[in-house]
């Protein structure tokens, strides 16, 4: 145990509960605000540092801590990272100072004072280290729920004029799910009881022996809650009247990265858990992410909204997220994961530059601007740039991974892969809509009372931007750092890249992954989950 885990998830909880007393002694707003960025910064540098010391073809899960909590019935507090967690950290701990940066003057229009909302922001990024991080599934429970606290006074406080009617809709609809797996991880220790393990250990319960009928119903009580947090559709309502109302800062972690918890559980808890009923419900589920695909991107089509119309488009890209998980492709799961970091980073940017311009003049209406890219340059080439990494264009960051994505599922779902395709197109409709209208043509209508970034605002939207670029061109660390936590998951449930057509004097086909033997566990010490993987898709990327 090296307890990096627990210490990237004290700083952040350590510095919310200062920032709350300074502004209970009535300390300078000033003051509380340069404390909570001061602490975020030291809690990207931290994880950079654990980041550094990750080996990826080394133990599961690193920088390890487990202690017991709950003794009567096996709960320990246990953390550790493998590298779909770490990516997901990593971009938790990027974002943070960005929404802190761009929050500066914003917070203070709520109904609390501004060390509150900063003080939120950073007990939000404690519970989603915790989420992310926890190996343990109870204590997973746990943090997937207490994260919904923060995100629900952040929307409800410093929100828009529909603010709590968008707090208590997401907040029912993720309790709700919640309930459901919370039944789901009872029925998991009973079983894990009855075979001898009183225990919510996640690589232990990973090795129990379960019925093809309870799997599908332990299946369907953790998918249903992560569907929710995700959202796929139909489960998804929440999300527009959540992101449109939410605070820009509140807005980013949200779509950027809470939500990242629905797709993360499916890649993390049922794909390994229930290995049988992940099977069954596969061609379920992608279904469900070809609709989101086509319905989120067409109603983004047609919205006027600027911030409906960047959570519709958000819809669309976890249904992509979603079809490269259950395709279970070495391809499709690297390029899910990939996909959840490079959502965040070009939805953030997108949503903070949206922000910034309804900041300006308090409209949301698409069609209430023109001409933007006369008056104020650099924002509109902010949201340019940003709406090019959402319709994954190539050279941007999304575009790998929604490649990686549909090459993933094509392999084994050809027409589901060939429906989502098609959402790319639309993609390209809504995106450039929107900035034909915001930003080209004759400055017209509230385009005039526009300023352009600020020197604060640049230094917002700059580091955000440059890693859209970077990861376009060169994402190989991510990948590398992803890739075998991907094909561990892959051993888990037995399940091989479906095997390429080949011709008659054709050699050189790719070896597929080696199934463990019942009762094992990759996850378990010495599955170290190195395997042959994807050396020609991603290679071209590398």
């Amino acid at each position: 145990m090296d307890n990096g885990l627990l210490v990237l998830g004290l700083i952040p909880l350590v510095g919310a509960l200062f920032v709350a007393i300074l502004g209970a002694t009535n300390a300078s707003d000033e003051t509380a605000k340069r404390t909570a960025f001061g602490i975020s910064l030291i809690e990207l540098v931290v994880t950079i540092v654990i980041c550094a010391k990750f080996h990826a073809t080394g133990q599961v899960f690193q920088s390890t801590t487990s202690v017991k909590w709950i003794s009567q019935f096996g709960v320990h507090f246990s953390l550790g990272a493998d590298g779909i967690a770490l990516v997901l950290i990593a971009l938790t701990s990027v974002l943070t100072p960005v929404v802190l940066l761009a929050s500066w003057h914003d917070a203070s229009g709520g109904r609390r004072s501004v060390a509150t909302f900063f003080a939120l922001v950073l007990s939000l990024q404690a519970l989603l280290v915790g989420v992310f991080s926890a190996t343990d599934v109870f204590l997973f429970y746990v943090f997937f729920e207490a994260m919904l606290i923060p995100m629900y006074f952040l929307i409800g406080s410093y929100g828009g004029p529909q603010r709590q009617y968008a707090a208590v809709k997401f907040l029912l609809y993720s309790l709700f799910g919640g309930l459901l797996m919370l039944a789901a991880v009872i029925g998991l220790y009973v079983v894990a009881r009855n075979q001898g393990h009183a225990t919510f250990d996640f690589a232990t319960l990973t090795t129990l022996h379960i019925s093809k009928t309870t799997q599908d119903w332990l299946f369907l009580g953790f998918a249903t809650a992560f569907a929710v947090k995700a959202p796929l559709v139909p489960f998804h309502t929440w999300l527009p009247d959540a992101g449109a109302e939410a605070p820009t800062g509140g807005a980013v972690l949200l779509v950027g990265v809470l939500d990242k918890v629905g797709t993360f559980g499916f890649l993390r808890y049922c794909i390994p858990l229930f290995p049988d009923a992940s099977k069954t419900f596969a061609p379920w589920i992608l279904g469900l992410a070809v609709a989101g695909i086509l319905y989120g991107a067409l109603v983004a089509i047609g919205q006027r909204d600027m911030k409906r119309l960047v959570s519709y488009t958000s819809v669309a890209h976890f249904g992509f997220i979603a079809l490269g998980i259950f395709a279970m492709t070495s391809q499709g799961g690297a390029g899910a994961v990939l996909y959840m970091v490079n959502h965040g980073l070009a939805t953030g940017a997108l949503f903070l530059a949206v922000g910034i311009i309804v900041g300006r003049t308090g409209n949301r209406d698409v069609n209430a601007y023109g001409g933007l890219a006369k008056v104020a340059p650099l924002l509109a080439g902010a949201f340019f740039i940003s709406g090019l990494a959402s319709l994954a264009l190539p050279g941007t960051n999304s575009f790998v991974s929604e490649f990686l994505t549909l090459l993933g599922t094509f392999t084994r779902y050809r027409i589901a892969s060939i429906l989502a395709t098609v959402g790319i197109i639309l993609a390209a409709l809504y995106v450039l809509w929107a900035y034909q209208r915001v930003a080209q043509g004759p400055v017209r209508g509230l385009s005039e009372k526009v300023k352009d970034l600020s020197t604060r605002e640049v230094w917002v939207m700059a580091p955000v931007l440059a890693l859209v670029v970077v990861l376009g061109v060169y994402p190989k660390p991510l990948l590398d750092v992803i890739t075998p936590s991907v094909n561990r998951t892959l051993q888990q449930v037995h399940r091989t890249d479906p095997a390429p057509t080949a011709s008659a004097g054709d050699v050189g086909a790719p070896a597929s992954l080696p199934d463990y033997a019942p009762g094992t566990s990759p996850f378990l010490p010495g599955g170290d989950g190195r395997t042959p993987h994807l050396d020609v898709a991603i290679g071209a990327f590398k």
